[in-house]
């Protein structure tokens, strides 16, 4: 997930300062330092090691608007089973995993650590945000918005971090766009918009009935006036971020619940299916 990011925006890992020494043949020009080389006489270069530690915080969103699919996974399922694939790998590399956890009323935070302990913390806020989501659940009023859990991150993630966000994007607004701009100038950010093959193609004469717990609705897709708002409604969400894509330099990373979790990381970051014999 974090390794062979071709032509991406991250920064990448940074340098530490390891060493000031004379000019040997082969060394880098660019690393000259020249006022110790003008004030010695003689070329002098700045020894750099790379920086292998990183931590990561993944903010994994699941709020009752995620509690939603029509095919293969639950988008709250693809964002959980996302962020467990995620931080097993980023603790494989010996970085720091921690990660923010959050639902309509809770939210879970964990620290960056370099340790099984801290991943099963995470493993365990996930699991339990996971199953508190049901269809029987009271709706909550206002819903919680993703500022609540970005404003932690902030204070989390001051500088140097990866933060990963797995959300469907609900309840954004002005001060969403200003914290996703604040976090991706002091830190690595990848956008995982987590969507239902419903919102990409809605199908006419689709019937459903939807609930909030309280009151039910029932859409019908074959009514021309509401197949249009459901498109214009998701392709405006889409359209916000890839405006903070541009402005912020953000990769986003685009995951679909109709899929399964695993096929679609590996793809999104240039990994292709091994192929296998009969007998391995």
């Amino acid at each position: 997930m974090l390794n062979g990011r071709h032509a991406s925006r991250l920064r990448g890992r940074g340098l530490n300062f390891e060493e000031l020494r004379g000019y040997l043949p082969g060394d880098d020009p660019r690393m000259i330092d020249w006022k110790v080389t003008a004030r010695t006489g003689a070329p002098h270069v700045r020894v750099h090691t790379e920086e292998r530690d990183r931590p990561v915080l993944l903010l994994v969103d699941q709020r009752m608007s995620m509690y939603f699919g029509t095919r293969h996974n639950m988008k709250s399922v693809t964002a959980a089973e996302a962020a467990a694939l995620i931080a097993f790998r980023v603790l494989d590399q010996g970085d720091r995993v921690g990660g923010i956890v959050f639902g309509d009323e809770t939210v879970a935070e964990i620290r960056p650590r370099k340790n099984r302990k801290t991943l099963d913390q995470f493993l365990l806020a996930l699991e339990r945000a996971n199953q508190a989501l049901t269809s029987d659940a009271p709706a909550i009023e206002p819903a919680m918005s993703l500022n609540q859990p970005l404003e932690t991150a902030m204070r989390i993630a001051k500088r140097n971090h990866l933060v990963i966000l797995l959300s469907d994007f609900d309840e954004i607004d002005q001060e969403t766009e200003r914290m996703v701009g604040a976090i991706a100038q002091r830190n690595d950010m990848i956008l995982c918009p987590v969507t239902d093959p419903l919102s990409e193609e809605i199908p006419d004469g689709f019937r459903v009935v939807v609930s909030n717990g309280t009151l039910q609705l029932e859409l019908d897709t074959s009514s021309s006036r509401i197949s249009e708002t459901l498109r214009s409604f998701s392709e405006g969400r889409l359209k916000r971020m890839l405006n903070w894509q541009k402005r912020f330099g953000v990769p986003i990373l685009p995951l679909n619940a109709g899929e399964g979790t695993l096929p679609q990381i590996l793809r999104l970051t240039g990994h292709r299916p091994v192929a296998r014999g009969r007998g391995s």
